[in-house]
């Protein structure tokens, strides 16, 4: 019984039907562990199969990770069929549980270094006999002495075979009753083609036998799939390190006061729970009780953490660093935004980009080229006049070198290591090909309110107004919710405010208040008696109490803290920079001269912002929009690449393939740079896998390859490429220059 079946049956309550989803279009899907996948033909026969079955419309199989994804119309196919299918193909699948994160890749290593320790004691006791048998070649050992170490050489082996190879019998078996084949296939058939040759030279007496090899083999082979599977373990879904972020349990607040545990996937809207210090809130959800502070890295990216009070939302997985805090959940644990970003990973690290298809194709030709070839070995060499026994030898070696795993892996692996860093950076990935894209692009276009501007104005001329102005003007602006009233409120709040009556809003307008019988009146320059001087570049709210000569109040949209230096670094980049806005000009000037933006465009209508995109595509550049409001949503589609802030209009989230946390513009600067470096990590592993098997191939086919150094060189191929990869981890984190 191999390991996804051990779990499948230590977890009786594993249902594929309980951990099936509805997708908002009305789709069945389901996450699957297969653990049996190992390369890129495992991963093509899973897809496959899954694809052929009537009504499933989407099926996709992550290698680094062993996820399937699978979507289907639930009236013509259930969950079950699923399984049965892949277990049909020769691959045991199991849902995909967070509770078991870990599980299968610790089964399998705890198998694979019981296996690996069989395989090394009888190594190294039998190359001990082996080197008596060679010393005794050259000595006066006898043909009698000579069998007798090859018979103990045996006794040793043939177990530890037995044992060790298991592994990769069991796959190979497998992959033969379903009538497929994978790369487990010609690796347990020179596994077993050697010892059967070893056993049939002891049995004859002949001088020369393999079992050293033999074992040696398994034991280098087993090296390779155990050091295979721990990298694979550093590259793991940054989805699934997400999930284990998240709390297990909760305490829940019953309406009689009394506190019990409850799993969080059995929380509902409306319960109350109980949120210690130091603990992770379980859910989305309102803050009834308790001031704390809550680090919301997970969510937007910054570092320090957020003072929270009654009212104040709160999600799943950030944690409560102060007070004990009494939680009213708003969303079940499938819906919340812990579980909405895993989604959005899971699309990311699933999908398949351009050079993950060339990649397939390649592969794809693997299994019957690699039994040509060995065939072909064999049957040359022995035309040649060479032994039974060294014609095979060659055909053996050739069979174990030639794997695809390093091309299978050349790029799944950058993908899946390039997310997680982003995600850790504030990024989340949503495109499966948005990393290949961006690392294309020259030209990046910016929206500016909400994307170079944090979207909140604030008052500019403040200094110059009378206190008493500002104190009427933020108390007759707090009753309204217009982002300039909320800003002048905000500017004036530590100052004593005047007491109010009869305040009233006319929408469009402005405000309209009384104070000691004088009408008070806040608003545009129409409804308060000014003149509208819009040559500053921003916005303005007109004061006037009674007949009073009104005053003014100038605003502005607050820049990102960062969005100069973010700015002067795409430019030493080698990026044209541009700024396309809807914005009045006098605004989008004046935060071009500032953030030093040569190329500017105001008043751009969606169309004009298309058409724009356009002619720049037409010209031959490869533009990335960075946009988030309604109104730029047909912008970001129409981009080679679009990348949208988290505070953004839902639809322009969902039309971006990259989406950034927090206040700052550097996330966008650290998604270039780590695309930029992945596609360099692809070629370069490209480079590694097709070299490998350049060189390696015709040393076999030559007989310059023996069984051992072909184990050696197989599972060290697939070793470096991971390891490669996981380089991208070890890079340093760009910083945008600073402005001198």
């Amino acid at each position: 019984m191999n390991d996804t079946a051990a779990i499948a049956e230590e977890n009786p309550g594993a249902d594929p039907e309980f951990f099936v989803r509805e997708t908002e279009d009305g789709q069945a899907r389901l996450d699957l562990v297969v653990a049996g996948m190992h390369c890129a033909g495992c991963l093509r026969k899973v897809e496959g199969a899954l694809k052929n079955l009537d009504g499933v419309e989407y099926a996709r199989a992550n290698l680094s990770t062993k996820r399937v994804a699978v979507r289907w119309n639930p009236s013509r196919l259930k969950a079950r069929a699923i399984i049965h299918t892949l277990a049909a193909t020769g691959f045991t699948a199991v849902p995909f549980d967070p509770k078991l994160l870990g599980t299968l890749d610790e089964q399998e290593s705890r198998s694979l270094l019981k296996a690996l320790g069989v395989a090394g004691f009888a190594a190294a006791n039998v190359m001990l006999v082996s080197v008596s048998v060679w010393s005794g070649l050259v000595t006066d050992m006898d043909a009698t002495t000579r069998s007798f170490f090859h018979w103990v050489s045996a006794l040793i082996a043939l177990p530890a075979i037995a044992y060790a190879g298991q592994p990769f019998f069991r796959s190979a078996l497998k992959a033969l009753r379903a009538k497929t084949m994978n790369m487990d296939v010609p690796i347990a058939l020179a596994v077993i083609l050697a010892t059967t040759m070893s056993l049939v030279q002891t049995m004859v007496n002949a001088r020369h036998v393999y079992f050293d090899a033999s074992v040696t083999l398994l034991f280098f082979l087993l090296i390779g799939r155990y050091l295979d599977v721990q990298a694979r373990a550093k590259a793991c879904s940054a989805a699934e390190n997400l999930l284990g972020l998240r709390a297990t349990a909760a305490t829940l607040i019953a309406p009689d006061g009394t506190h019990r545990s409850i799993a969080v996937e059995n929380l509902e809207p409306g319960m109350k729970v109980l949120v210690v210090a130091g603990a992770r809130i379980p859910a989305d959800g309102e803050i009834l009780t308790g001031v704390s502070e809550v680090d919301t890295s997970l969510v937007t990216g910054e570092s320090l953490p957020e003072q929270v009070k009654p009212g104040a939302p709160v999600f799943a997985g950030t944690l409560n660093l102060g007070a004990p805090l009494i939680v009213r959940v708003t969303k079940r644990d499938d819906d919340s935004l812990l579980a909405e970003i895993v989604r959005l990973m899971e699309t990311a690290e699933q999908g398949r980009a351009r050079y993950v298809r060339i990649a397939d194709r390649a592969a794809r030709i693997y299994s019957p080229a690699v039994h040509i070839m060995a065939a072909a070995t064999l049957a040359l060499w022995f035309a040649l006049g060479a032994p039974w026994e060294t014609s095979l030898t060659y055909a053996i070696s050739v069979l174990i070198i030639t794997c695809p795993c390093a091309l299978g892996l050349a790029v799944p692996v950058v993908q899946v290591v390039a997310t997680g860093r982003l995600l850790r950076q504030g990024v989340l990935v949503k495109a499966a090909d948005g990393l290949e894209r961006l690392a294309q692009a020259g030209t990046i276009v910016f929206d500016k309110t909400g994307t170079l501007t944090l979207g909140r104005p604030h008052l500019v001329n403040g200094n110059d107004m009378a206190r008493a102005d500002i104190a009427l003007g933020a108390a007759i602006a707090a009753s309204s919710r217009h982002p300039l009233a909320v800003a002048l409120a905000a500017h004036g709040k530590e100052l004593p405010r005047p007491l109010l009556e009869d305040v009233r809003e006319e929408p469009g307008m402005g405000l309209e208040a009384q104070l000691d019988g004088e009408t008070i009146r806040l608003g545009n320059a129409e409804y308060a008696g000014g003149q509208q001087r819009d040559m500053h570049g921003g916005s303005e709210l007109w004061l006037r109490r009674g007949n009073a000569t009104p005053v003014c109040f100038r605003f502005e949209d607050t820049p990102r803290p960062d969005a100069k230096e973010v700015i002067d670094a795409l430019k030493a980049r080698g990026f044209t920079v541009e700024l396309l806005s809807g914005d009045r000009e006098p605004a989008v000037r004046r935060l071009a001269e500032t953030l030093g933006i040569a190329i500017w465009h105001a008043g751009a209508r969606p169309a004009a912002k298309i058409a724009r995109l356009e002619e720049l595509t037409k010209e031959g550049h490869k533009v990335a929009m960075i946009g988030d409001g309604l109104n730029d949503a047909p912008a970001l589609r129409a981009a080679h690449v679009s990348i949208s802030p988290a505070d953004a209009a839902d639809v322009s989230q969902t039309a971006a393939d990259f989406i950034f946390q927090g206040t700052r513009l550097a996330p966008v600067v650290e998604a270039i740079d780590v695309a930029r470096k992945s596609r360099t990590l692809v070629f370069e592993n490209f480079g590694l896998a097709l070299a490998y098997n350049a060189v390696a191939v015709p040393l076999a086919v030559a007989g310059y390859v023996t069984p051992l150094v072909a184990a050696v060189a197989m599972s060290s191929s697939s070793i470096t490429v991971t390891l490669n990869s996981l380089r991208l981890n070890l890079a340093r984190r760009a910083k945008p220059p600073r402005e001198v």
